[in-house]
């Protein structure tokens, strides 16, 4: 019994040995990459695409979106009211139709202000009718462009 256990040694430390010999190796290809390598690893590697934001300045070319400054009522209306006042989905009040805003105006333009930017409760407008990269401004200019279409 004693020598089946030398032997089980040896054949362990042999093992272990070969195990040693073949970390070495491995360590010794695992050396600093050099810029070529690097770069070709780095092109493997990049995203697809970049996201951007407006006003990001790491972002390489051109903005995406360029503010050309306030946009009128109109256009405001036309790019995110319009979808519901000129159709009426959801119960939205129709452009132009002035018995359906008559009780709206007469309850002041604050009011209507409000509703425009933080939406109305209960009801399917939501904040700002969905066009969240408009200003307050731009919502109450809106606004006063429906009510002076539905006077």
């Amino acid at each position: 019994m004693r020598a089946g256990l030398v032997e089980d040694l040896k054949v362990i430390i042999r093992y272990a040995l070969g195990l040693t010999a073949m970390l070495v190796a491995l360590a010794a290809t695992a050396v600093e990459l050099n810029d070529d390598q690097r770069a070709a690893m780095e092109e493997r590697l990049k995203p697809i695409g970049e996201v951007c934001l407006q006003g990001d300045t790491h972002c390489g070319g051109a903005a995406t979106m360029a503010s050309s400054g306030a946009r009128s009522g109109e256009d405001v209306y036309n790019s995110a009211c319009l979808a519901c006042h000129a159709t009426g989905a959801g119960g939205a009040p129709l452009y132009a139709d002035v018995s359906a805003w008559a009780d709206r105006i007469a309850k002041g333009t604050e009011v209507l202000y409000a509703s425009g930017i933080n939406g109305v409760a209960g009801t399917s407008m939501i904040a700002k009718g969905g066009c969240m990269d408009c200003s307050d401004e731009e919502i109450e200019g809106a606004v006063d462009y429906m009510i002076a279409g539905s006077q």
